[in-house]
């Protein structure tokens, strides 16, 4: 099991100092979520030859590895343009991994076209959830036969807001695309729009489960569904937290007993956002606690 740290509390820093921060939290391993320096939300990466040597050398310092590659391109969108610039993105982004020597990437559903190219999902409208399902595939038809011929693992979560934000028809998408190199993460702050019931929801996916998010929520549907109260009345915000363990209301036990039962043996990344004035802190918080409760689970 690779236990890794999401630095993006900490992206203010430059790249090159990542990896001994890490280091120094007692992380072996980073997740590197989006940053203006090397994979930028929905652009086209700002990578180049001396920064991946820089980096590469910054990682061997530290003896911290990647274990996976966050970009988050509009694949799904049904704006062809756009889904078009995101598959060039894609490609590059797999061309980095491979430079990099990273093995796995990771990513979101999707969110759809850019809100200024008209009606999002937040919407909820049939019509659109097709398209951007449809647009999704036509991505996958794209970028599987690349994955494979590369070597490079691809996990993808369901997020609140995208076409998809539930546990099913999440896992069979997964399934469908009937790759070895694509699988399911799940995404721990996201349990309460998956459903209540943790160890069925991981017993459901264990078959293609190969990463997860640690992080933890609260319930947004407890309280008759006024744990929050969001105007204008019937809104389609989508609410939740990422905490550190203990802050929110994700039975833990259950989570992690269930993955130890299942076997799991891929990456467990520390996801908290929530707390950039006490970053490290959390950070060191999060590797402590995670390797107490995989001991405890697995053995």
């Amino acid at each position: 099991m690779k236990i890794a740290l999401d630095p993006f509390m900490h992206r203010h820093l430059p790249l090159e100092e990542l990896p001994d921060l890490a280091a120094r939290m007692g992380y072996e391993w980073i997740e590197l979520s989006p940053r203006a320096d090397f994979l930028e939300w929905f652009k086209a990466p700002r990578v180049f030859p001396d920064r991946i040597k820089s980096f590469k050398k910054a990682l061997s310092d530290a003896n911290v590895g990647i274990a996976s590659l966050l970009p988050m391109y509009r694949w799904a969108s049904n704006d062809e343009a756009e889904r078009q610039a995101a598959i060039r993105h894609w490609k590059r982004a797999i061309e980095i991994a491979v430079e990099m020597g990273v093995d796995t990437m990771n990513s979101e559903f999707g969110r759809g076209p850019h809100p200024d190219k008209g009606t999002c999902y937040c919407c909820h409208t049939g019509s659109m959830i097709e398209a951007c399902e449809d647009a999704w595939w036509r991505s996958m038809d794209e970028l599987v036969p690349i994955l494979e011929r590369e070597g490079v693992n691809l996990h993808i979560e369901p997020h609140p807001e995208d076409w998809v934000e539930t546990l099913q028809p999440s896992v069979d998408l997964i399934r469908t695309v009937n790759s070895e190199r694509v699988k399911f993460l799940y995404c721990a702050p996201h349990t309460f729009y998956f459903g209540n019931d943790i160890p069925a929801m991981i017993r459901e996916c264990a078959d293609v489960l190969a990463h997860v998010h640690v992080a933890d929520t609260f319930n947004h549907k407890a309280s008759s569904g006024l744990r929050y109260i969001i105007n204008p009345p019937g809104s389609a915000a989508r609410v939740h937290q990422h905490l550190d363990i203990g802050q929110g209301e994700v039975p833990w036990d259950d989570f992690f007993g269930t993955l130890a039962e299942v076997g799991f043996d891929g990456i467990m990344t520390a996801c908290v956002f929530a707390w950039e004035e006490r970053a490290e802190q959390s950070s060191r918080f999060m590797r402590d606690e995670m390797q107490r409760r995989v001991d405890r689970h697995w053995t």
